[in-house]
This record gives C-alpha cells, sequence and structure tokens, in this order.
C-alpha cells in the first residue's frame, strides 16, 4: 500500500511533549464517545459496529484475516466477537478444513449493520462538520502515514 507523505513544515512545529500514547488514547476516546452516541441509536457500540462492518464486507472470513484487518490481536477479536454472536449477528463455522475457522454475518447482523450505518453516517458527517473536512482529511493522511511507518517498525522486529 502506498501512503502519501505529509509535507509538514517541521520547522514551524514545536518538539513533541508529552506521551503520544497517551495523546492518541484521549483522542480516541473523545472520537468514540462521539460516534458512540449516535451509533449507539442503532443498539451498538462503535466498535462493534466496525467489526460487523468489517465481516459484512470481508465475510466470510478466517479471524487470523478479520484481526489484521482490523489493527487487533486475535484474543482481542474473539473477546470483541462473543458479543455479536450471542446476538446471532455472526457466527463462527467451520473453514475449508478441520483446522480453520470463518467468521461471517447472519441476516440479522446485516440488517443490524445496515441499521447503524444511518447512524455511523450521522456520527462521521457530524464529526467532519465539527473538525473541518480538510482537518480530517489531513488528519486521515497522517494516520496513514503513521500506520504504514509502524507496520514497517514491525516487519524488521519479526
Amino acid at each position: 500500500m502506498l501512503i502519501p507523505k505529509l509535507d509538514l513544515p517541521t520547522a514551524e512545529l514545536p518538539a513533541p511533549k508529552g506521551c503520544s500514547s497517551l495523546k492518541l488514547r484521549q483522542l480516541s476516546r473523545r472520537v468514540s464517545q462521539l460516534f458512540d452516541a449516535e451509533v449507539g441509536s442503532a443498539g451498538l457500540k462503535t466498535t462493534q459496529y466496525s467489526l460487523l462492518s468489517h465481516v459484512v464486507r470481508l465475510g466470510p472470513v478466517r479471524p487470523g484475516q478479520l484481526a489484521a484487518a482490523m489493527e487487533m490481536d486475535a484474543s482481542t477479536l474473539t473477546r470483541n466477537l462473543q458479543p455479536l454472536i450471542a446476538q446471532g449477528w455472526v457466527q463462527v463455522g467451520a473453514g475449508d478444513d478441520g483446522r480453520s475457522r470463518l467468521v461471517e454475518v447472519t441476516p440479522a447482523g446485516r440488517a443490524k449493520q445496515a441499521l447503524a450505518r444511518k447512524a455511523w453516517q450521522r456520527a462521521q458527517q457530524g464529526f467532519n462538520e465539527r473538525m473541518g473536512a480538510e482537518r480530517v482529511a489531513r488528519l486521515h493522511a497522517a494516520i496513514d502515514e503513521c500506520l504504514g511507518l509502524l507496520h514497517e517498525a514491525v516487519d524488521t522486529i519479526e
């Protein structure tokens, strides 16, 4: 995947202060609160909507592929799938052979995701309006660039 480099005038930026992990978690929590307020009207948390949407888009999909697509580890995926399975929105069944599994959406899950998509669209539109479309585009580009750099770092460690 080609990730665009951000051309920010580094001379104008102050040196980073504080913990990057903390700042990112603070931002993530605040954005989640905004999205949860809308997506919750459909009976889902934003994290559940995201997972359900990935299963709709990718499924049937092996758990490892789903975890990789969502940038999460396998144990987190397993834990996050449990409420969706319990509600009957997702099922995990046998894969191509006896050792593999496949995650797929059920008809009820597809209907729930479609309902929640409207709420998510309201949340995204509200976020874009509050932040400004240009700032959101820059944020997405910075996140994509950082993810690419961090993937490179992980690849060299492994």
